[in-house]
């Protein structure tokens, strides 16, 4: 097939579509590695009591959750660096081979220290696999397709959230839960099978002269073991919200070389698409861990029951980015991400006045299809944007910064609305409490929407000034 190194627009009309014949088997390929990813999360949570108690793995049964989080970061910096490097091909097919790595490990542990072992392979690969499909997506496809095949992205995130439980509960059920784990191997081997022959034809793009960002790596390291200590220190009596707050200053600190220049200030352009993404993800993914738990405790529902809320959410996100994807440039990037962000801020606020006020049940469910329909509308033009705003030589390091804010804000809101759902508890609603902390990361999201266009015109960033490639519109670097 004909491959591009850049991700400029057509000229001479609209391109084919992501499933026309020249991306067919690309299009099935990548969007079938990201399904397997978030399939196997969503599998693991479901199969996790089982494994924990036939290991009597329990005292690290946090850690086989908080772990892959925290070394995802890692690998999301190496494989940016590599890919701007040496371009995505080999970055794309070491993160494939580690996160198979990681399954078998997990799959064959004999303990459950090993078998956490085999989750933090798993981290490391899947988060340098996402890294390096978006840099597959920028030398492939042309830029007027990209929010069709990040909606394609989104879509293979929300489905595994439809049938993942069950396939798993009926797998551990019928097989053993190994084959959770071991079952997956077999079909990521299919899948990247039908991503060779483009990768084959691609040009390794890049820039051989950028350096080995290793102080980044460092970086990266650093606030993995920051995010694994947000998930850990705040169940400590007495001193955990403290060492959380010390947590919370060492992650911000380390995470800063990770993301573009001036992202944590908010600069317009490309560090504020990376902000608003991160802020939007930790206020959804905030309130949606508490969602079924309200529902259970407060209203007495069965866990089918409170999943329907989040299926609904799920079904929402899907449709809404399919919805972009077809409407392409006739709606905004820009537009897309400052709806999709309000869109968010409701349905929170509505889940918040649902807890405050005792509402019925049932509009906790219409509360998340709000919500939902925020993140599907939105979350697949922070990708188009990033990459537009991109170079050939930095898109390794934007994409790795984009997944980094996914990873890196869902950590920190998980741990900070933990630690306050359980120091609460005794004075106050806690589940009101944990909805306020995320509706405050929803307003932020929403009132720094507009500072993703920059002062200037929608162009990529300008070529790398110095040894940490900052660029004029804070692209890549500090």
């Amino acid at each position: 097939m004909t491959t591009r190194t850049d991700a400029t627009p057509t000229t001479a009309g609209a391109s084919p579509g992501i499933l026309s014949g020249a991306y067919l088997w690309i299009t099935i390929g990548a969007c079938a590695l990201v399904f397997l990813g978030a399939f196997e999360s969503l599998a693991v949570t479901t199969v996790m009591p089982a494994v924990s108690a036939d290991l009597d793995g329990e005292r690290l049964y946090a850690l086989a959750f908080a772990g892959p989080l925290a070394t995802g970061v890692i690998g999301m910096v190496i494989a940016g660096n590599w890919s701007d490097r040496r371009g995505p091909v080999a970055a794309l097919y070491a993160a494939v081979i580690v996160f198979v790595i990681g399954l078998l490990i997990a799959g064959l542990a004999p303990t459950m220290e090993i078998l956490v072992a085999g989750r933090f392979a798993q981290g490391l690969g899947s988060g340098a696999l996402m890294v390096a499909l978006y840099v597959v997506v920028a030398r492939v496809y042309p830029q007027d397709l990209h929010p069709a095949i990040f909606a394609g992205f989104a879509a293979a995130w929300v489905i595994p959230s439809l049938v993942g439980p069950t396939i798993a509960g009926v797998v551990a059920e019928l097989w053993g839960w190994p084959w959770v784990f071991l079952g997956v191997v077999i079909l990521v081997v299919v899948a990247l099978v039908m991503v060779v022959p483009a990768l084959r034809g691609l040009s390794r793009g890049g820039d051989p002269t950028t350096p080995w960002a290793i102080g980044r790596l460092g970086w990266s390291v650093l606030a993995a073991l920051a995010v694994l200590g947000l998930n850990l220190l705040g169940d400590i009596p007495g001193a955990g919200p403290l060492l959380a707050v010390v947590a919370t200053v060492v992650a911000l600190i380390a995470v800063r070389p990770l993301v573009p220049r001036g992202t944590l200030r908010a600069r317009r352009g490309l560090p504020s698409v990376i902000l608003v993404r991160g802020l939007a993800a930790a206020a959804f993914f905030g309130a949606q861990v508490y969602l079924p738990y309200l529902l259970t405790d407060r209203y007495a529902l069965t866990p089918t029951l409170a999943g329907l809320a989040l299926t609904g959410g799920a079904l929402a996100w899907s449709a809404a980015a399919t919805a972009q994807g077809r409407w392409g440039a006739r709606l905004s990037s820009v537009t897309a991400i400052r709806a999709g962000t309000i869109f968010v801020l409701v349905g929170i606020a509505l889940v918040l006045a649902i807890a405050a006020l005792d509402l019925p049940a049932a509009v906790i469910a219409v509360a998340w299809v709000v919500a939902g329909l925020g993140m599907g509308l939105m979350s697949p033009r922070t990708s188009a944007l990033t990459l537009a705003m991109s170079t050939p030589q930095t898109q390794g390091f934007n994409s790795s910064a984009m997944t980094v804010a996914d990873s890196f804000g869902s950590a920190l809101s998980l741990a900070v609305t933990g630690t306050v759902f359980t120091s609460v508890a005794a004075v106050l609603d806690p589940f009101a409490a944990v909805f306020v902390v995320a509706g405050g990361l929803a307003v932020a999201a929403a009132v720094l929407a507009p500072r993703v266009k920059p002062a200037t015109a929608d162009a990529p960033v300008s070529a790398v000034d110095d040894r940490y490639g900052r660029g004029a519109n804070g692209a890549v670097g500090r």
